[in-house]
């Protein structure tokens, strides 16, 4: 071993350091997360003097927020929290296939006519690939320059000479630095290229977007301390064979977390779809039991939903329950409810929840809904078409509040809903004012029972 490195071990979860392997990281208490790698240690430190760096008054620093600059793409700009902020860095995940370069590639194509600086530095592949792909999405202007380089010191000589507003990396687990003796993508390359482009940004004011590949957990390989740096982390989640994508937000320094963005994948990029309530209930059957509608908040959007449920006679002694879209200990928790306090004999059924167009929620107020769905198809029942439910089941059998009911029931009057069933906690003067919608406001779920 050359003087100056030693042999360290890197937690690929948190970013924990160890002089040797552990089983289970002490920090994250992850088992089975520890690389090994090598460092220098012999690299001069800062050696600033403490006296040259004064601190500054809260009085005397402006609050002015930067002015932010449209995507052009509503549905982006939603996610983002309004807009690009100047100097920000973003970071976005997805699994592999999904769209994030073609997205980022987009983006770049709309800023570009806007006659913004754009640099798109790929270290996945070759200026002649990046081409193919624009060649689908249409026109170009020459203000988007492409650079195919991993050399982070090079990347950072480029951006300081051209001094571009807008930066794409694709993707940061490519890139690395010569200053650090690991491969690129491990712990410490991936630490060190996400600090050095958090530098370049805030110092020159230029906006980073980051493309960060994904576990099969499902989330941003390397360091946990990756998303703790950015500004933004963003996700683009569906199934890489439907045509729809999911952009969601799940850390905006600069605006709302809960916030999503809905694209259609086509041939010449991605289109936002402007009604995602629209489009998640195309093909819904009609007449057929176990098939309600729930109505759910992502961030200030009302999404409306069908929610699927299929209650069958088990065969074997242990009943099977399954959800796609939700979480399989809220659908044994809510059918624990029922068998409770209405007294339906769920033990000896299978029961098979699903959300219809891939989308996963995990918000209490699609339990009624669910509930709904369960006591229509073990009754054979279908429910009113014109029919949606929203609102939380409480272990005592009782239908609880929820907000922003106005949106929910504005918006599933938008889509031709003429009878909603809510809380009754939820009732006010202004979802009296609303006409054209028939009101169920019920405070059990034995309520459930007398709408079959």
């Amino acid at each position: 071993m050359p003087k100056g490195k030693k042999i360290v071990y890197f937690c690929q979860n948190c970013g924990y350091e160890s002089s040797k392997w552990l089983g289970q990281c002490p920090a994250c208490k992850e088992w089975n997360t520890f690389v090994e790698e090598t460092v220098d240690k012999s690299q001069e430190k800062d050696t600033r003097v403490a006296s040259s760096v004064t601190p500054v008054p809260l009085s005397e620093i402006s609050a002015t927020p930067g002015d932010r600059f449209t995507t052009h793409s509503k549905e982006f700009d939603r996610v983002l929290g309004g807009g690009i902020v100047p100097g920000s860095l973003v970071l976005i995940g997805g699994d592999p296939g999904i769209g994030k370069s073609t997205l980022l590639l987009q983006l770049c194509r709309d800023l570009s006519f806007d006659q913004k600086q754009i640099l798109y530095i790929s270290g996945e592949e070759s200026l002649q690939q990046i081409k193919l792909r624009a060649e689908r999405m249409g026109e170009f202007s020459d203000s988007l320059r492409l650079l195919s380089e991993t050399n982070l010191s090079i990347i950072k000589g480029v951006i300081e000479r051209e001094k571009p507003e807008v930066v794409i990396i694709d993707s940061i687990q490519t890139m690395y630095s010569e200053e650090v003796g690991s491969a690129p993508g491990s712990v410490s390359q991936v630490r060190e290229s996400t600090n050095v482009l958090m530098q370049i940004a805030k110092g020159l004011n230029i906006t980073v977007f980051v493309v960060g590949h994904v576990t099969k957990e499902g989330t941003v390989a390397g360091p946990r301390v990756l998303e703790h740096m950015v500004d933004t982390v963003l996700y683009l989640e569906g199934d890489r064979y439907a045509s729809y994508r999911i952009l969601r937000g799940v850390k905006n320094r600069f605006g709302s977390t809960n916030e999503i963005g809905v694209f259609e994948m086509r041939s010449d990029g991605l289109r936002e779809v402007k009604n995602p309530s629209e489009f998640m209930l195309s093909g819904k059957p009609k007449g057929a039991s176990g098939s309600v509608v729930a109505c759910s908040m992502e961030g200030t959007r009302p999404i409306l939903l069908e929610i699927q449920a299929l209650v069958t006679k088990s065969n074997f002694g242990m009943p099977r329950r399954t959800t796609v879209g939700t979480d399989l200990n809220r659908l044994n928790l809510l059918m624990a409810v029922l068998e409770k306090r209405i007294g339906l004999p769920l033990g000896e059924y299978d029961a098979y929840v699903n959300i219809a167009g891939g989308m996963k929620i995990t918000e209490p107020a699609i339990d009624l809904a669910i509930v709904m769905a369960i006591v229509s198809s073990f009754k054979d029942k279908p429910v009113d078409d014109k029919i949606i439910a929203f609102g939380e089941v409480g272990l005592s059998g009782e239908i609880r509040s929820t907000s922003s009911a106005e949106q929910r029931i504005s918006e599933a009057k938008k889509l031709g809903f003429t009878k909603c069933i809510f809380p009754k906690a939820s009732v006010s003067k202004d979802i009296r004012a609303i006409e054209g919608v028939n009101f169920y406001a019920i405070s059990t779920v034995n309520d459930v029972v007398k709408l079959f």
